[in-house]
């Protein structure tokens, strides 16, 4: 059995990982989280972009725990921030903040910029890498929306509730986890995944 390890400490991060990876096809896998690795080390995500993070974090996990790792660093893209909070999303409202506080800072930014304006993007980027902290894998995934004025739904986590996603008419807070996985930067890019460890399951 192959064990694969989440290396994120954001709960709600990882509980989305966990279900959009189950079923993976080929040989039989096992998730583990950090909590199987109580001294797992912090890892200092001070890249230029999401994908030397999402790289960073799967490399040094991975050589610390032993294990085949997989890392994610995600961001939104505000067009008329110029593309802020972006690879700063995490800490744009400080050091582990609230969802609501990370959404009352980005409206209080957004005040007075006409609904033609608001136009964004979330992106994510995944990394694996092996116990030797060779990255063997990586995926991306974007999706498009827009920036409301005021925050809807109680589900998801972090931008969730200010991010609107047109073709669905609602923002992801207010979407069901299986609704919102199908349409977002997460879900698409661990749906990349999915392809690419099918192949290399395949040549293993």
């Amino acid at each position: 059995m192959i064990e694969l390890l989440l290396a994120t400490r954001n709960s709600s991060k990882r509980e989305e990982m966990r279900a959009l990876l189950e079923g993976l096809d080929g040989p039989p896998v096992r998730i583990l989280t950090l909590d199987d690795f109580p001294r797992a080390p912090e890892v200092l995500e001070d890249g230029s972009t999401l994908q030397e993070n999402a790289a960073k974090k799967a490399r040094q996990t991975a050589e610390a725990c032993g294990a085949l790792s997989v890392a994610d660093d995600s961001g939104l893209f505000v067009d008329a921030l110029d593309g802020r909070p972006g690879i700063n999303s995490a800490r744009y409202a400080g050091q582990n903040p609230t969802s609501e506080k990370l959404c009352r800072k980005l409206l209080r930014e957004m005040e007075g910029i006409a609904p033609a304006r608001r136009g964004a993007h979330f992106r994510c980027c995944i990394a694996m890498a092996d116990p030797g902290g060779r990255v063997v894998l990586t995926a991306e995934g974007r999706v498009d929306g827009l920036i409301i004025g005021q925050m809807r739904g109680t589900g998801g986590f972090g931008y969730d509730p200010v991010f609107y996603y047109e073709p669905q008419g609602k923002t992801f807070a207010q979407m069901t986890p299986g609704q919102k996985h199908a349409v977002s930067h997460r879900g698409r890019a661990l749906r990349r995944f999915r392809r690419e460890w099918v192949r290399l399951a395949g040549s293993a």
